[in-house]
């Protein structure tokens, strides 16, 4: 299948369910933390797949690797927000351990699609 735009990569895909799944759990969390973690985590999710769509309308490869390390930065922060949202009692484990999976699978495809480029 030829790749006409970012809407066919899986790893947009990928990056666009994270968000969606960010935006469910977060939902829950205190209402303090509305411009805390909260905005922090979604800040970062939606980073990911914008980044992935940005960099491939570039018209160089060096500037969509560039996109693409950004997005891997992000995932990199959304562990970590993730870890922390846990261990203060705001995620279960089961929403952890999802979004870790979904999360370390994203930085493995965004990894591959680097070396590729």
């Amino acid at each position: 299948m030829k790749i006409k735009n970012f809407r066919d990569l899986d790893v947009w895909k990928l990056g666009k369910k994270i968000v969606l799944e960010v935006y469910r759990v977060t939902k829950e969390f205190p209402k303090e933390e509305l411009y805390g973690l909260v905005g922090q985590m979604r800040r970062a999710a939606l980073s990911t797949p914008t980044n992935v769509a940005e960099g491939f309308n570039r018209v160089h490869n060096r500037e969509y690797r560039q996109f693409l390390f950004v997005a891997l930065g992000s995932c990199a922060e959304l562990e970590t927000q993730v870890e922390v949202a846990f261990e203060i009692g705001y995620l279960s484990q089961a929403d952890r351990d999802q979004l870790l999976g979904d999360l370390d699978h994203e930085s493995r495809m965004l990894r591959n699609l680097i070396k590729r480029l």
